[in-house]
């Protein structure tokens, strides 16, 4: 049974600060969780921070304990709960044919491609071999996020309704946080960094294919899982402001 949790983090401890730093560190935290080492199921997390709280999101495919994540970057002796754990099976059932949810989801936008302009000898070298498969390049401009999202729901069973904004109609999503992630995998500065574009999208969904969806719920989109990105989750629909 998928179970999803809340787990809330203290910005000013040290070993927070080095999960806000590195997604390899957060990763390898949220997989601790996991009494079944080594961890062979799908796990999806995201971390979100706003002003004056940071928490991570994590769906797990069997029922989690967060005590350690807690102790290390967390408040261990306050008196408010930590971590709340919840079976996910209560959201999946509502996911119907025609229903019209709010969604969020941090994605890490690219594709595949065997068509590059300049590639980089990393690339030109992989695509020399005799059968290659293409190469994956982001998307940093906001329509081709947007297109990419768009396409992408709509493999997960979904559709996007339009929204009026200033008198024009236009997909109801938007992005409310755009920025390029960049760290060193093993935290060793030598090391040649990774960077990932990073979008988070807010919106409107409407379910077309429940089972779709519901799969796309359990197994995430995108690429980049492993440091936070794929996770939608959903919630009752509200209006979107103008931004």
């Amino acid at each position: 049974m998928p179970y999803l949790s809340r787990i809330h983090l203290n910005p000013l401890r040290t070993q927070a600060q080095r999960m806000l730093n590195n997604p390899q560190v957060l990763h390898a935290a949220v997989l601790g969780g996991l009494s079944r080492q080594p961890v062979t199921e799908r796990v999806l997390w995201r971390l979100e921070t706003h002003q004056h709280h940071l928490a991570v999101l994590v769906l797990t495919q069997t029922k989690p304990s967060w005590e350690h994540l807690i102790e290390q970057a967390g408040w261990p002796n306050a008196d408010e709960p930590q971590a709340l754990v919840k079976p996910y099976e209560p959201l999946l059932d509502q996911i119907q044919r025609g229903r019209t949810f709010a969604f969020r989801l941090k994605a890490n936008p690219t594709s595949a491609t065997k068509k590059l302009i300049k590639p980089t000898t990393t690339q030109a070298e992989h695509l020399a071999d005799e059968r290659p498969r293409g190469v994956r390049v982001a998307h940093t401009k906001l329509p081709e996020q947007v297109d990419w999202l768009l396409a992408k729901l709509h493999r997960a069973g979904c559709t996007v309704p339009t929204d009026t904004i200033n008198d024009n109609e236009v997909p109801a999503v938007r992005a409310t946080d755009r920025h390029r992630l960049r760290f060193h995998k093993n935290g060793r500065r030598a090391d040649t960094p990774v960077t990932l574009e990073a979008v988070t999208f807010d919106g409107l969904l409407q379910v077309d294919d429940p089972a779709t969806t519901r799969s796309a719920l359990l197994d995430g989109i995108g690429t980049g899982k492993a440091y936070g990105f794929g996770l939608l989750t959903l919630a009752p629909p509200r209006p979107l402001q103008e931004s």
